[in-house]
Parts: C-alpha cells; structure tokens; sequence
C-alpha cells in the first residue's frame, strides 16, 4: 500500500432509482489483498450508465449507486498480494457491472481486482481509451461474433452514438465495407467524413428501410452481417428483414423490455442467425487496444466536468448525442 491516500473524493451518486446523479463528497474505499487502487482521470459515459440510474433491466441496481464503467487512470497503491500491477502504472477499470452492482469509476478513486484491470500504455492518453475499454471491445468482439470477413459489408444500427461510432472504425480497419445507419445530417456527416462509412441511411427520413439497406449492398441483397447498438427496439425487428441469406444479426444494444423478432418462414428459408454478444475476454480487450495503439481508432468524443454527469444523460435521453462524453473527474 502506498501512504498518504485521501479520505474523501468527489463522486457522482445516485440515491435513488430514476436520479438524479448527485455531486456529492464521499469517504474514499479501501482495497483489499488482491486489488489495486486507481486513481480515475476520465471515464467514458456509456447508454449502461443510464440504464443502471432508471434500473432498466432486471438485475437490482445497488443504491446509493456510484455509476462508470470505462475508467481510465493511475494506479496508486495495492494490495499486499498484488505483484502483476505497479504503482504508477495506467490503467482501466471496465466490468460491465461496475457501476451497477457495484460502484464504478464517476469518482476520483477506484478499486478493481487485480487480474481484472486493463494495464494501458502510458503513451495512450487516458481520455480518448476511456471509451474503448467498454464501448471498443464490446463492438469489436461483436463484429468478431459476426463472422464478417475482409470485403464483406456490415450495416451497424446506431452508427452515430458512442458503441456505434467505434464500430464503424473497427469495421473499416477490419476490412469491411459499412452502412451505417442512423438519424440526422450531423451524424451522417460524421459517419460518412470521420468514421469511413461507405453509406448512410437515415432510418427517421426513410420510406422504406429495408429496401435502403439492401440497396447500398452491391448485389442488393443486403449486408452479411448486423451489428445492432440501437437503443430502441424497432431496429430489433427490422435487421432480420434486410440481412441477406445466410446473414447474422448480433445483438449488442439492452433497450428496456425490448423482444427480438423475426419472421420464421423467411428466417429459416434464408438460413439466418440472430444470435447475442456481450462485451469481450481479455484476448478481445488486448487485440481492441492494438487497434487504437496503431493509430486505427479514433474515437471521436467530448470532453465535460465530472460534475455535469446529469445534463450528458439528459442529452442521452433525447438522443442528442454524436459520439462520446468523457467526464474529468477533476472537475
């Protein structure tokens, strides 16, 4: 353990399910014997993070509830078991149930178990990977679930948010041809100018999307494979309809309550998979963060005070956001 760790941090908290998120100091935790001590500069704002303050899905949110998952930091001290991790390293702190059934990284310490951190090359600036410690592996071992190959095109629901933004990118560097599909002129521009999309379709202005779809496919038969990190349900009952035969639909998105559905008869005659993915191993984590490192990933995000948490999820609920918010937790 290393001497002279504060008492009190500044964190964001939720008391209550349905918020708000509260700025608020608390007493800072103590780690034990097989964990380490990070001190969190950026964490990324993930769609989770506002199912965990609504207690959208059906796992008992702990309350009162420090929310983050995608914590990127300093390694301060350990536990006297610890010898893989050192003092000073980086690291990232990114269970997908941090910051739900646990508390997570919006505060300005964390722990985290030992063999589950991510060491991040000190090179790497803490608040562009943020986000990819979540968001980054999640859609690259979607995309990997897929079975997609080099050539092959994928359509990506939700192209224009914070999951689908990155897989955009780990599509392309992957060697795919993407569609992306989403609403509005600022994220087709994003799409199309930073996230090397080689089409767009615009679900809210489309008279017929399935035929969009299949369309900007260059046999019109529609995309090989269907990444879904849309947060409605809608988009789960369409992608079956444009995948082309022998295609797959992965589910990475969790809308509240939502229900997949496909039509048997065509499902079947087209020999069709619809099948799930959820976040990655370490193998993925590992081969995800050699994306960035080479300079292929470039996620394009936003910068906010940890203090203002409330008004990104605000922005969030009205599907205002393009990208990612990162929030300083110095701030």
């Amino acid at each position: 353990m290393a001497p002279n760790l504060p008492e009190k941090q500044w964190a964001m908290v939720i008391e209550k399910t349905g918020g708000p998120v509260e700025y608020k100091e608390i007493p800072v935790p103590k780690p034990g014997p097989d964990e380490v001590f990070v001190n969190i500069k950026y964490s990324g704002v993930c769609h989770t993070d506002l199912h965990a303050v609504n207690g959208d899905w059906p796992i008992a949110t702990k309350l009162p509830l420090v929310g983050g998952h995608e914590g990127a930091g300093v390694v301060v001290a350990r536990g006297d078991l610890v010898t893989e991790v050192e003092i000073g390293d980086h690291a990232g702190i990114k269970a997908l149930l941090s910051g739900y059934t646990v508390d997570g990284t919006f505060q300005q310490y964390a722990i985290g178990k030992a063999a589950h951190v991510t060491r991040i090359p000190k090179e790497v600036p803490l608040d562009a990977v943020a986000p990819v410690l979540c968001a980054g592996i999640t859609v690259y071992k979607g995309l990997k679930e897929s079975g997609v190959r080099p050539g092959e095109t994928v359509a990506i629901v939700g192209a224009g948010g914070g999951l689908g933004s990155l897989a955009c990118q780990y599509a392309k560097a992957m060697g795919l041809q993407v569609i992306a599909i989403d609403a509005g002129d600022e994220k087709k521009k994003m799409c199309m100018e930073q996230l090397g999309a080689s089409s767009f379709c615009d679900f809210s202005s489309s008279e017929n999307l399935v035929k969009d779809v299949q369309a900007a496919t260059e046999d019109g038969t529609g995309p090989h494979a269907v990444l879904l990190v849309a947060v409605n349900e809608k988009p789960f009952q369409q992608a079956t309809k444009y995948v082309r035969p022998r295609g797959t639909v992965v589910a990475i998105g969790l809308p509240a309550g939502a229900f997949l559905k496909a039509p048997v008869f065509e499902t079947v005659i087209g020999m069709k998979t619809i099948k799930g993915s959820y976040v990655g191993n370490r193998k993925d984590t590992t081969e995800a963060l050699d994306f960035f490192k080479r300079g292929l990933i470039n996620s394009p995000f936003k910068t906010i005070g940890m203090s203002e948490l409330q008004k990104v999820y605000d922005m969030m609920q009205q599907g205002k956001i393009a990208g990612r918010y990162v929030v300083d937790t110095s701030k």
